[in-house]
């Protein structure tokens, strides 16, 4: 994937934050990872409507569960019927099975250009609170250990709700699987990059938590609309 379009802008307004910061704090030991910590809040910023959307689909799903437990529970003897019931109760919910497909799709090639911007970063000697060169790995293992647990929490939240037992569990064990192996690539990766994938987490988990919670909110408040209409 020839990324170089996105790769280079990025670079460019990385130094800049960089440079900004680098005024109000000269000490490089704190300007250089204070700078990826302000670049991937920016990022993630800019990139919130897309976030919200992929979120938003999955937190529906999320809220509709019990139904569609009860639903298929209904129709356990009838398959096509359960399904057809099931597609029903997406259209009166406004879900789209599929409506967290497409923002992510659009993430990834900027994803894979900031990957590339904090491989490449020229920033040796630059250190940051316990760690003294930033272009090498943690010495302490504190940042592949934050990015293990970090991911793990981020792709569980995430994880798309299934009335399937199996597949639950085996998204699970997907889950638990990525964040190990991310934290074993966090070994060798160098701190700009694996500091950058953490606090990237940390936001992620952020807005997954913020919008799941407002959209079971909402769901319980239509619930209780539609209780208090049934009963005048």
């Amino acid at each position: 994937m020839n990324i170089k379009f996105l790769t280079e802008p990025l670079t460019k307004f990385f130094y800049m934050v960089n440079g900004a910061i680098h005024t109000i704090i000269p000490n490089n030991d704190l300007s250089y990872g204070l700078a990826i910590i302000v670049f991937t809040i920016i990022v993630r910023l800019i990139l919130l409507p897309l976030s919200v959307k992929q979120l938003r689909s999955t937190a529906k799903m999320g809220a509709i569960q019990p139904e569609m437990k009860k639903v298929q529970a209904k129709y356990k003897s009838d398959p096509q019927k359960a399904q057809q019931e099931v597609m029903k109760l997406y259209k009166e919910n406004g879900v789209n099975p599929m409506g967290g497909c497409l923002p992510m799709i659009v993430q990834m090639p900027i994803l894979f250009s900031l990957y590339a911007v904090f491989q490449h970063l020229n920033m040796h000697g630059a250190g940051f609170l316990w760690m003294q060169d930033l272009t090498k790995s943690d010495p302490l293992y504190i940042l592949p250990i934050l990015s293990t647990v970090t991911t793990y929490f981020s792709s569980k939240l995430m994880q798309p709700p299934s009335t399937d037992g199996a597949q639950s569990k085996q998204t699970s064990t997907m889950n638990t699987v990525m964040a190990i192996f991310m934290g074993f690539m966090s070994l060798k990766f160098p701190g700009t990059l694996v500091l950058y994938w953490v606090i990237n987490n940390v936001i992620q988990i952020i807005q997954t938590v913020v919008i799941n919670k407002i959209e079971l909110n909402k769901k319980a408040d239509e619930v209780l609309i539609a209780d208090n209409k049934n009963r005048k």
